[in-house]
């Protein structure tokens, strides 16, 4: 099965009569993308398994829970080749968290070991959607492992793996994601605080389970639509810990990777990025921009009146989006370099590998069904779509919370200049500093690999010949961007 990658967004909008002919008569708007006409929205939503059978994922035999709270396994994925034997005997978990402020949900993650030092830092990686799993990002990503080219069901070592700097969990969330369930529907969270409490939770779980881990840093990474969570999920950990609350969790910073923060912003770049990058002409972009005062007002009304409101923001918003699609061709809104065909990523490597047998027997997790991308959770966090999550950043850098936000250049739906204009616009002590700080090469290996600006704990790094999935283009570079985050050594990597 082919797989549309959905990290952000796969919504069915209607279409609409543009002012010309848009460049591809032998495409038709039936989604965010022009797709061929062979290839349906429709289709393709099946394909996905966005919308599966089950409103949630209620498995029909639920693992065994030890103390009604926890299972956890050690395991060694089978089919894993390493050259290196003493890799196996890493510490590879996974396993479920039961979450106490829900009425039945379970919390599904992998969690390694870090290959260099069990001191090096605890990371967390959300993937977005939402409601995508962070397998998505375990095997095509950022994870230990990658699927050999010869053998479907066998995997190789990551030579970028984030687990050579870290020790890495990741964590199917919201719930009714991945292999995470709940046997009632009232768990599939709603808005962003729903899921940072969840999270909250869950590393409350995972600390007490993992002692040995509390007392290092820890740091909250992720992609696209976790550009919502991961801000709230922050601002709830540094709650916790001024409130004393259980586990104090060493939280150092956190990382948005080609997210979305502060949708007004984000939006007006739209149309400047894609005249930037030849995908539109001047006039056709002014004419797009005749709609941008409509859309930042039913933001507005969003914001304040929330609900209804908000789904209309987003429904604005998509029609412009649609318009600039139509005016540019045949493109892939995740990589402009590529065609919009190429929106079929093939994960299903990942889909036949984590419903094999043998696979789900090392992993414990009975008969839940494996969801890639939740239509459930998705549906569930419409509302919640056009927040925006920049406005509890300030407090977090104050305190001296790093903040890392990046993008590769080539990517439109979360694209590097909106992501930099709300940076530059938000007001903490050293916005000003920020804002006239120089825009510097970054280098990999003498090789220009981003273009950085920083101040204080923020950072903001433009990826260079990567689109929406940074760590998926530019594996060494991402690795090697991590480490000098971590280590407080981003800013010094210039000429």
């Amino acid at each position: 099965m082919y797989l549309s990658f959905t990290m952000l967004l796969l919504f069915i909008s209607p279409s609409f009569s543009s002012p010309s002919t848009p460049k591809n008569n032998d495409y038709i708007v039936s989604s965010t993308a022009p797709f061929p006409k062979k290839l349906t929205a429709e289709n393709l939503i099946r394909g996905l398994n966005l919308f599966p059978k089950h409103s949630i994922n209620i498995p029909k035999n639920v693992p065994h829970f030890v103390h009604g709270n926890i299972v956890e396994k050690k395991f060694t994925f089978p089919g894993f080749v390493d050259s290196d034997p003493s890799v196996k005997e890493l510490g590879h978990h996974a396993g479920y968290y039961s979450l106490p402020h829900s009425k039945a949900a379970r919390m599904f993650y992998f969690f390694f070991e870090s290959r260099n030092s069990k001191d090096d830092p605890v990371v967390i990686w959300l993937t977005g959607g939402p409601g995508c799993s962070s397998a998505l990002a375990l095997f095509y990503e950022n994870g230990p492992f990658q699927f050999s080219k010869d053998n479907n069901s066998s995997l190789v070592r990551n030579q970028y793996g984030w687990d050579a700097a870290s020790n890495i969990i990741f964590v199917d969330q919201p719930t009714g994601t991945g292999f995470s369930y709940t046997t009632d529907d009232s768990d599939v969270r709603h808005d962003e605080n729903g899921v940072s409490n969840d999270l909250y939770d869950f590393l409350q779980a995972f600390f007490k389970e993992h002692p040995q881990f509390t007392k290092n840093d820890f740091y909250i990474t992720g992609e696209s639509y976790a550009g919502h969570y991961i801000p709230a999920f922050a601002s709830r950990v540094h709650q916790g810990n001024k409130a004393n609350e259980g586990i104090h969790i060493n939280l150092k910073g956190f990382a948005i990777g080609n997210g979305l923060t502060n949708p007004e912003i984000q939006y007006k770049a739209y149309t400047d990025f894609a005249l930037d990058n030849g995908l539109i002409n001047k006039s056709e972009h002014d004419y797009i921009n005749k709609m941008l005062p409509q859309c930042q007002k039913a933001i507005e009304d969003c914001g304040i009146k929330g609900g209804g409101a908000c789904e209309n923001a987003r429904s604005i918003f998509l029609e412009i989006f649609d318009m600039i699609l139509a005016f540019a061709g045949d493109i892939n809104y995740y990589d402009i370099r590529k065609k919009s065909e190429d929106l079929l990523y093939d994960f299903s490597k990942m889909d036949t590998f984590l419903n094999l047998k043998t696979v789900r027997e090392v992993l414990g997790v009975g008969d839940v069904e494996f969801v890639s991308c939740s239509g459930a959770v998705y549906e569930a966090m419409l509302e919640d779509w056009m927040k925006n999550l920049e406005v509890g950043i300030p407090a977090l850098l104050e305190d001296g919370i790093k903040v890392l936000v990046y993008a590769g250049e080539y990517d439109l739906i979360c694209n590097w200049l909106g992501n930099s204009r709300w940076v530059d616009a938000m007001k903490w002590s050293g916005q000003k500093e920020f804002y006239s700080s120089p825009a510097i090469s970054y280098l990999v290996d003498s090789e220009e690999a981003g273009i950085l600006k920083s101040h204080g704990p923020l950072a903001f790094l433009k990826v260079k010949e990567a689109g929406h999935m940074v760590p998926m283009d530019q594996p060494k570079a991402a690795l090697q961007m991590l480490q000098d985050w971590m280590q407080g050594k981003l800013a010094v990597r210039t000429k």
